[in-house]
């Protein structure tokens, strides 16, 4: 695959970003793409593996290597076609996804891995430039209805296949525009919304019909659900996670997906009643995750005095941790761009209190260092260390906790059981709960997790929904084997 000898010849080189000066003025995407040439040497980087490992490492089994060398011979259109024969939506994980992928790459044991995500994105948008990625509605349709509740990449993957079954399929999303949390939950300056919308239209032209503003279960009964032949809930992780710590209630402390809905909706000129702003104030973010960095990133485009981030654990090794070797998702340190336009980062650190003024505003954080003690056969200790309590002076704390599990309202209402941890109950490669009609994909079975699992949890439930429906599949899976034994 590639050039035989490219990885040897060729260095990976990654996309550039527009200086901090430039790209904190506004909400805009600001790559600076590689020219074709270049792109074309990265997919020549792709060696002759034997074992590509990057499909393990891949939750859609993308067929990278295959993609990789169309790339390295100039056949973008085929390349094109090898990529949305396993993913429905590149230009989301070509601009979202940590990757797994390159971090599986065998090319990584000895050097920089191949940049997969980023030859991934450019193949996507050279095809949607070219116009080679066209609706693709059904010949036939088959008479069953699908109700899918949720439009993020879960929602949207299961509407495609199921609607290329010949299903039809209606998607529900309680927000006033699809996409979930890609629409609202993803800075603009990430993925902007023109990005969706134009895939949203292809869906549409495809025969999906979309209903916004819907809320099942709260403004939509859950009763006129039983109209549709089968439903695939993929509502998402949506609990966010808070603190047990004394003055939690202060005015100023904001959960970050509040704080990151609001300012997207703004940037679109939605109304907004009492805006979040960061401008001028000492922020802490807590949580040293994408939400968090997100939270950064957007906190310096409000103009914030000072931007501090806290995280609970140890700052990860500079390198791949021995505890996490190859092929597996390394535990080492990232810096995203927000991290390079602005901030302090403390690792170790816990939130003792929040402080408030006698109007109930927040104007301070109260923290002490920890340590975690670890014992074989107990889960680990935080220790705080005495001596090392210290008081942050905070108007605005960002709560980047992640998120619990999903919410309970369809589950209750629906009667669908919940596992331990919360989550809607349905077998991996099933995905069917206890109500025979209804399955459940995405951080709505899983629990909060990545782009590209919820895409691929998509895929798969709509194959188990067509078996459903219609006894047979010719939908594609990843374990095809074990779908012929469930028929």
């Amino acid at each position: 695959m590639g050039k035989v000898t490219g990885f040897k010849e060729f260095e990976r080189q990654d996309e550039k970003y527009t200086s901090v000066k430039d790209r904190v003025k506004d909400y805009k995407e600001f790559t600076v793409p590689l020219s074709e040439k270049e792109i074309t040497k990265q997919g020549s980087r792709c060696m002759d593996c034997g074992i590509p490992f990057c499909h393990s490492g891949c939750p859609l089994g993308n067929l990278i290597p295959d993609f990789n060398h169309m790339v390295h011979q100039g056949e973008w259109q085929k390349a094109s076609w090898i990529l949305h024969s396993t993913n429905n939506f590149p230009e989301f994980t070509g601009r979202l996804c940590p990757a797994p992928c390159e971090q599986a790459c065998v090319l990584g044991i000895i050097e920089d891995p191949v940049s997969i995500e980023n030859i991934e994105k450019n193949i996507v948008e050279r095809a949607f430039k070219e116009g080679w990625i066209k609706s693709q509605p059904p010949k036939n349709r088959t008479g069953k209805t699908v109700a899918v509740v949720g439009s993020g990449p879960a929602g949207l993957a299961t509407a495609q296949q199921l609607n290329r079954a010949g299903h039809t399929v209606t998607v529900f999303e309680r927000d006033d525009e699809v996409g979930g949390l890609l629409r609202y939950g993803i800075p603009n300056f990430k993925l902007e919304k023109g990005i969706i919308d134009r895939r949203v239209s292809i869906l549409e032209a495809e025969g999906i019909i979309f209903k916004t503003n819907v809320n099942v279960g709260i403004n939509y009964d859950v009763k006129d659900l039983k109209a549709f032949d089968s439903i695939v809930l993929c509502g998402g992780a949506t609990e966010k996670r808070s603190l047990p710590t004394p003055g939690i209630d202060a005015d100023g402390v904001v959960q970050a997906m509040e704080f990151l809905t609001q300012q997207t909706k703004v940037v679109f000129d939605k109304e907004v009643k009492e805006q979040v702003l960061a401008t001028d104030k000492n922020v802490i973010v807590i949580g040293g995750g994408d939400t968090g960095s997100d939270c950064i990133g957007t906190s310096n485009r409000h103009g914030a005095k000072s931007v501090v981030n806290f995280e609970i654990m140890p700052k990860p090794p500079g390198h791949r941790s021995p505890t996490t070797p190859w092929p597996f998702w390394p535990l080492k340190l990232k810096t995203s761009s927000s991290h390079k336009e602005g901030v302090e980062r403390n690792w170790l650190i816990n939130t003792k209190e929040f402080v408030k003024d006698e109007n109930g505003k927040l104007i301070a954080l109260k923290t002490v260092n920890v340590e975690w003690k670890m014992v074989p056969g107990e889960r680990p200790k935080l220790i705080e260390i005495a001596g090392t309590e210290k008081t942050w002076p905070c108007e605005l704390a960002l709560l980047a906790l992640g998120f619990t599990g999903p919410e309970d309202t369809l589950a209750n209402k629906l009667g669908i059981d919940r596992d331990i941890r919360s989550n809607y109950k349905a077998e991996y490669g099933k995905y069917q709960t206890n109500v025979k009609n209804i399955f459940t994909a995405g951080d709505m079975r899983r629990g909060q997790s990545l782009i590209v699992w919820a895409i691929s949890e998509g895929r798969e439930a709509a194959r188990q929904v067509d078996l459903f429906l219609m006894g047979k599949s010719e939908l594609p899976s990843k374990d095809i084997a074990g779908d012929l034994v469930a028929m």
